[in-house]
């Protein structure tokens, strides 16, 4: 019989610590007058220039309803804009208007700032040494 863990569980502290991490994010990234999710389908449109709904919502990583709720608002804050397809109407193309190109500058901004905040003084070693364990721990619940 081994002996119990000491310390806090790495899954809580892990899961803690996203939880931090993705609400310090995401301060930063309503400083820039965004969120989240709007930041992930900017930057999804910005590495495709043009993208459908379903492509993108997989980009992304969400359902294609909740896909359509953020489009839907960024449709009427005139970030983007929706078309059909002409060689397939069931489609609708997601295209970036000028100014969701500049609150795609916007947010790269505060992700980069971010990104430099949360590093901190880590060497390169300690950030290698930080990625290949959360790889391991991913690993290790991943399913088969």
């Amino acid at each position: 019989m081994s002996a119990p863990p000491r310390g806090m569980p790495i899954g809580r502290r892990l899961a803690s610590t996203a939880k931090e991490v993705s609400r310090a994010f995401g301060e930063a990234l309503a400083a820039a007058d965004g969120s989240e999710h709007v930041w992930l389908i900017l930057l999804a449109l910005k590495t495709r220039e043009t993208a459908n709904q379903r492509a993108l919502a997989a980009a992304v990583g969400i359902q294609g309803a909740t896909l359509t709720h953020h489009l839907n608002a960024m449709e009427e804050g005139g970030l983007v804009t929706r078309r059909r397809d002409p060689q397939n109407r069931r489609i609708h193309v997601v295209e970036l208007t000028a100014d969701g190109e500049a609150a795609f500058h916007r947010m790269r901004a505060a992700a980069v700032e971010f990104d430099k905040r949360l590093r901190g003084d880590l060497s390169d070693a300690e950030l290698e040494r930080v990625a290949a364990v959360l790889d391991q721990l991913r690993a290790n619940v991943a399913r088969d």
